[in-house]
């Protein structure tokens, strides 16, 4: 079973490819899509062991000439150390404009690649092969890359799409089940802030989703790539309509830069994000009760965090967020549910409000 959307941005477009059995023929793939003149394959440490092998092998049947290097994972790899990794190994393998690269890996590996080809001769292919369901279903897909700066998430990046975004269900079979809850979260964000049908599939069918049941993955990775696909299609620079794909994600990315990057997945912490993003909407009179409600019963039953730690004061937490890339002139920009399926982006919530909400969370 595939299925392919289109992300249609002209001459950036690109296909994303959705299935079983693709790690196998990702040099067909590639061959048929953008024909480089080498590649480099930068992975996740663990991914290269699972991985690398079937797509090494695939891409060597398919003619070309192929180096690997490794990067640890976690979100310390988003650095500008692990860059210069990655791009003294494209000096040192000569790559040059017509080759690609290619991230095998979660969010971080993609972020990192993504950026990295980026600023590599002003600008070379990359593919996206994402391993983790949060990168399948968010992450690899639209073309913001970046590292991380000490205060905070993201600070450093830039647009720059990929070729081609292959998503085979198969590699989340290695993944521990931690992961799989903290990438609901991209889906669960999704249905939320545009498509309640996808959020009741996400509760009708969340036994088989934790479960990996093929089909049910790929319906579900599918329905939010087309969903991300149609909003970056519209706005791919962020000047408007994809700012709503920040939903919980302010506070979130606070708490990460707040515990160092090393105690929360990032899916995790947009959780938490997400929580209390709704508790604020709720307090405003944007948003109800039920949906609160309903809402926090699916990320409990997704089995993800809902609360701060209380080592944070509030204060600290906000003081945090006024660091987020999403402010302007001193404004907090956040993105505040009106039912399941529909948000609106506000620059003038008070402090005040917003550190009650938070004091809520714990």
């Amino acid at each position: 079973m595939i299925k392919t959307i289109e992300v249609d941005l002209k001459e950036d477009s690109y296909p994303i490819i959705v299935g079983t059995g693709i790690i196998n023929r990702i040099g067909a793939y590639i061959k048929s899509h953008i024909q480089p003149t080498s590649v480099l394959i930068v992975a996740d440490t663990v991914v290269k062991y699972h991985f690398a092998p079937p797509v090494v092998d695939s891409l060597k049947r398919s003619g070309y000439d192929v180096s690997i290097v490794d990067i640890p994972g976690g979100e310390g790899s988003k650095s500008v150390d692990q860059l210069f990794q990655v791009l003294d190994s494209l000096v040192d393998n000569q790559l040059d404009r017509g080759s690609t690269l290619i991230a095998l890996g979660g969010g971080v590996i993609g972020d990192l690649v993504g950026f990295a080809a980026a600023v590599y001769m002003r600008g070379i292919a990359y593919v996206q092969i994402p391993t983790t369901l949060q990168a399948q279903v968010d992450a690899s897909v639209g073309g913001k890359t970046a590292i991380n700066h000490p205060k905070g998430k993201n600070l450093i990046g830039a647009f720059h799409q990929p070729k081609l975004v292959l998503i085979d269900v198969d590699t989340l079979k290695t993944l521990p089940q931690r992961d799989i809850h903290a990438g609901l979260i991209e889906v669960i964000k999704m249905g939320v802030i545009r498509d309640e049908s996808m959020f009741a599939m996400v509760e009708d069918n969340l036994d088989g989703v934790l479960n990996l049941d093929a089909k049910t993955l790929i319906e579900m990775i599918a329905c939010a790539c087309a969903n991300k696909a149609d909003i970056v299609a519209k706005d791919e620079k962020e000047s408007g309509l994809r700012m709503v794909l920040n939903y919980g994600h302010t506070f979130g990315h606070a708490l990460e830069a707040l515990t160092d990057y090393k105690v929360y997945r990032h899916g995790e912490a947009v959780s938490v994000g997400l929580n209390c993003a709704a508790r604020l909407a709720v307090n405003l009179g944007l948003f109800s009760e039920a949906d609160f409600e309903r809402q926090r019963t699916l990320l409990n039953r997704s089995k993800l965090p809902l609360t701060f730690p209380t080592d944070l004061s509030p204060e600290t937490i906000y003081d945090a967020m006024s660091l987020d890339k999403k402010t302007v002139g001193g404004k907090l920009r956040l993105i505040l549910p009106t039912r399941i399926g529909a948000v609106v982006i506000r620059d003038d919530v008070p402090e005040t409000k917003i550190i009650e909400a938070i004091s809520q969370c714990y």
